[in-house]
C-alpha cells in the first residue's frame, strides 16, 4: 500500500525568505497539493534545535488547520511520536493523529515524513470537546513552578514557559493563579483546591503516558493545555514524543529506567504527596501495565508501523540513520517494554 503524498509548492522570493526566517516562526505563502486538491498554505520551518539539521520539519497551516511535518531526523525507526500517540488513547487521553507520507517541494522529493494533526481548535472540535482556553509548553519554564527553575528567583510571569494560542482575555489570569494558587495550599486546602481546578484523572492518565513511554522531556513541556469548557478544570494533551521508547530525543540508546515512575514537575510532586492521588496514579498505572502497555497490545502496531514506512527508509538517503539501524529498532523497541514493564511492576510496589 502506497503513502499519501504531499507537495508543497512555493515562489523563489518565499523559499529566500523561509531560509533567511530559519530561526524564527514566521510564515510564508504557498500552496499544497493533497489529494488531488490544491489549497493555499502558510508554511514555516518547526522545531528547536532540528532546525539546524540537513533535513528540516514544516509546520503548514491549511484551511485554517496546522499539521506538522516531522522529518523525525533522530529516530531511526520515524514512528515514536506515532506510537506514542497511538498509545495515549488507549490510556484515556486524546493525542494527535499521525500519518506517514511522502513530502515534495516544488517537485523535489523530501523523502518520508510523519504528518501530526496540529492541537488547536480543529481539535477539540473533532473530538466535540469544549475549550476555554490553549496554551503551549514551548519550555521548561512550564514547570508548574513559582521559581526559575534550578534558582531561588520568582519568575517574572509564571506563563514565561507558555505559548498563548486561544481563549478569553482572562485566560492567562486563570492560568496563573492555579499554578500560584497550589503552591499557597497545604493538605485538605490543596486537595480541594486542585480538584476543582484540575481534572486529576486526566492529568495522572497523562502522566502515566509519558512514564511509560519514557518520555524525558515531557513533564515540563512539550505538552499542551486547555480549560475545559464544561467542567472549567484544566486538561493536558501530550505533544513531541520522539523520544522515547528506548532512544532520547537525540536517538541516542537510554536505558529504561531514565524516567521515575513518578516523573517530575512541580505539580506532579504536589497532587502524589497525596495518598488519594498518589493511589490513583497507581490504579491507573497498573491497568495500563495490565492491558495496552503490553507487548501483545504493542508489537503488532509496531510491526505494522514498521512494515509500512520500512520500503521507503530503504530508498531514502536524506536519513541521518542507515536501513541496517532501522531493521533494528522492532527488537529496540520490544526490549523497551519488557524492560520498562519490569521496572514499574517493582517500582509501583512501593508507589
Amino acid at each position: 500500500m502506497s503513502l499519501p503524498v504531499r507537495t508543497l509548492r512555493m515562489s523563489e522570493s518565499a523559499s529566500r525568505e523561509m531560509e533567511k526566517n530559519l530561526w524564527n516562526d514566521r510564515y510564508v505563502p504557498g500552496w499544497m497539493n493533497t489529494n488531488e486538491h490544491t489549497d493555499a498554505v502558510s508554511i514555516r520551518y518547526r522545531g528547536g534545535h532540528t532546525r539546524g539539521y540537513p533535513k528540516r520539519s514544516y509546520e503548514v497551516v491549511r484551511k485554517g488547520q496546522a499539521f506538522h511535518y516531522n522529518a523525525e531526523f533522530d529516530d531511526p525507526s520515524m514512528i515514536r511520536n506515532a506510537l506514542s500517540f497511538a498509545l495515549f488513547p488507549m490510556i484515556g487521553v486524546p493525542a494527535p493523529r499521525t500519518k506517514h507520507v511522502l513530502l515534495y517541494r516544488n517537485n523535489e522529493p523530501l523523502g518520508l515524513y510523519l504528518e501530526i494533526e496540529g492541537v488547536e481548535r480543529l481539535f477539540f472540535r473533532r473530538r466535540n470537546i469544549g475549550a476555554s482556553s490553549l496554551f503551549y509548553a514551548v519550555n521548561n519554564r512550564a514547570d508548574f513552578n513559582i521559581y526559575v527553575p534550578e534558582s531561588s528567583r520568582l519568575k517574572p510571569s509564571l506563563l514565561s514557559g507558555y505559548e498563548y494560542r486561544f481563549g478569553a482575555v482572562g485566560e492567562k489570569t486563570r492560568l496563573t493563579s492555579f499554578i500560584r494558587g497550589f503552591h499557597q495550599r497545604k493538605e485538605t486546602q490543596a486537595r480541594t483546591f486542585l480538584q476543582s481546578r484540575l481534572d486529576v484523572d486526566n492529568y495522572l492518565r497523562w502522566l502515566a503516558g509519558a512514564v511509560l513511554t519514557g518520555n524525558y522531556d515531557g513533564f515540563e513541556q512539550n505538552y499542551a493545555i486547555y480549560r475545559s469548557r464544561k467542567t472549567g478544570r484544566f486538561r493536558i494533551i501530550p505533544w513531541d514524543y520522539e523520544g522515547t521508547w528506548g532512544r532520547n530525543c537525540y536517538g541516542r540508546l537510554v536505558d529504561s529506567d531514565l524516567v521515575s515512575i513518578t516523573g517530575y514537575n512541580h505539580l506532579t510532586r504536589k497532587l502524589l504527596d497525596m495518598q488519594i492521588f498518589r493511589k490513583q496514579y497507581k490504579t491507573i498505572l497498573q491497568k495500563a501495565l495490565n492491558g495496552p502497555f503490553t507487548e501483545g497490545r504493542l508489537m503488532p502496531i509496531v510491526e505494522r508501523m514498521l512494515n509500512q514506512v520500512a520500503p521507503y527508509i530503504r530508498e531514502d538517503g536524506t536519513r541521518r540513520w542507515s536501513y541496517g539501524e532501522f531493521l533494528g529498532e522492532a527488537s529496540v523497541i520490544r526490549r523497551y517494554i519488557q524492560e520498562r514493564r519490569a521496572i514499574l511492576n517493582a517500582e509501583i510496589q512501593r508507589l
